[in-house]
């Protein structure tokens, strides 16, 4: 089984920033959080195998998971 890529969307000084979880240099940087998300949910689904996009709320806080593929999700509750 492919190990499962984490990224994290999250509010930094200059905007947002879609980063790989525990990478060093942002994979996706914007000035809206729509646009960020956006990018780092494109490179989630082109991974080849399983992966997840964190987003945190503008205070760092957890505000949603989403993974992908959906079949992949190891959760099977509808939403």
């Amino acid at each position: 089984m492919t190990k499962r890529k984490t990224y994290h969307v999250t509010k930094t000084e200059e905007g947002w920033e879609g980063k790989v979880e525990g990478g060093q240099r942002a994979s996706t940087t914007g000035s809206t959080k729509a646009e960020v998300m956006q990018k780092t949910i494109e490179y989630a689904k082109n991974h080849n195998g399983n992966s997840n996009v964190i987003i945190h709320k503008q205070d760092g806080k957890f505000q949603e998971e989403r993974t992908y593929p959906r079949s992949s999700d190891p959760s099977q509750s509808p939403g």
